[in-house]
């Protein structure tokens, strides 16, 4: 069995040397299948469903190869890397829709605090209780999917000291989501928040997991991981996915592996556990000390990964998908994207030159896949 997925990519416009520049009105104007932020400086797009990784591949690199097309029409521009205003911009909110009265409520709320790049990763999961098992158990392994793909260690030039500075400041919202212990559970707390404006609207969750669907939350039927910072090379993000999917395979299959069951703590104590490990995670991604849920033992985020990593090859291969999640490995021993530009920026390179080598990097990265692979699936 192999489980139905898609992304939601955030992504920043600008220049090649970096400067990020609020386009999205344009884009979306344009281009079929984008969509407006509530900050003009970044759009969003949607892959559609796949079960395989071929497809899904082209999914995440034919929008983003229409958009580098359209983008060199209006000037030259280019697609930003990061998850942050690497090089600058965050003491000012740009509104993308000045009329949009939950776009207002945001820049007054958090300001750019949410101004961030990202990619959610949906994971599809027909039955609710299953589904709130599984929001369960990820929710708790989430920071390890952070550290895998943290890349926001600039902010306005400056290394911040987070390997994942958007995780390190985004508002997660409700203050205290509980892991929920049921579907109905999920429900009648989800209706309590927005009596109580705590939530906006059922959009208006904002935590590292959550059970999304076509009617939250009465209609659920897919796992959202909100947590990873933008993975830009596509072979890395379906890595990630790949490991997410062993391990909601391993969940579905075993309904003994659940927090609820498993773990010797409370799921108070599992909430503020998860927490802990998230902060971590934003300050040292793969190098993390974290408490594991199961039983409360100190293990580092590289060491917990490596953990699932070795039966989960085995069940990707089982399941037709071996191939995608072995670059797993290079991140572990090479490091993931904001180690690496950490690594450069301490070798004396500038935020900037950090940057704009990565947007060369990235662009040859995605015309090298097209060329190997995407011309191939689609003829």
């Amino acid at each position: 069995m192999v489980l139905s997925k898609g992304f939601e990519i955030e992504m920043y416009t600008g220049t090649p040397q970096g400067d990020i520049i609020g386009l999205s009105d344009k884009i979306t104007a344009a281009l079929d299948g984008f969509m407006r932020e509530p900050d003009s400086r970044n759009v969003e797009y949607v892959t559609a469903p796949f079960y395989d990784y071929e497809r899904l591949l082209c999914g995440l690199l034919c929008p983003r190869l229409k958009l580098r097309k359209y983008l060199q029409k209006l000037g030259n521009y280019t697609l930003i890397p990061g998850s942050t205003l690497s090089l600058g911009g965050s003491e000012k909110f740009f509104r993308s829709d000045p009329n949009n009265p939950y776009h207002g409520y945001i820049e007054n709320t958090y300001g750019t605090k949410v101004v961030t790049a990202s990619v959610h990763i949906n994971v599809g999961i027909s039955d609710p209780e299953v589904l709130m098992r599984a929001c369960r158990v990820i929710r708790l392994e989430a920071p390890l999917y952070l550290a895998l793909s943290a890349s926001s260690p600039f902010l306005d030039g400056k290394a911040t000291g987070y390997h994942s500075t958007r995780w390190g400041v985004f508002p997660q919202t409700p203050s205290f989501v509980p892991l929920f212990e049921s579907h109905a559970h999920h429900i009648r707390w989800t209706q309590e928040q927005l009596a109580q404006g705590t939530m906006q609207n059922v959009r208006h969750l904002w935590t590292s997991v959550r059970p999304n669907g076509d009617r939250r939350p009465y209609d659920l039927n897919r796992l959202e991981l909100r947590i990873c910072d933008l993975v830009t090379d596509p072979i890395t993000l379906l890595a990630i996915t790949a490991l997410l999917e062993v391990r909601l395979l391993q969940v579905i299959n075993n309904p003994k592996l659940d927090p609820l069951v498993k773990s010797s703590f409370s799921p108070a104590e599992l909430v503020g556990i998860t927490a802990q490990n998230e902060a971590n995670c934003a300050s040292n991604s793969l190098d993390a000390d974290l408490t594991h849920w199961v039983d409360g033992r100190t293990i580092k985020a590289a060491e917990w990964i490596n953990e699932l990593y070795e039966p989960a090859v085995g069940i990707a291969k089982q399941q037709g998908f071996g191939c995608f999640i072995l670059p797993l490995q290079k991140i572990l021993r090479e490091g993931n994207q904001a180690q690496k530009w950490l690594q450069l920026h301490r070798l004396g390179v500038s935020s900037r030159n950090v940057i704009s080598q990565a947007i060369d990097s990235i662009r040859e990265r995605e015309l090298e896949l097209e060329d190997k692979l995407c011309s191939t699936l689609l003829t």
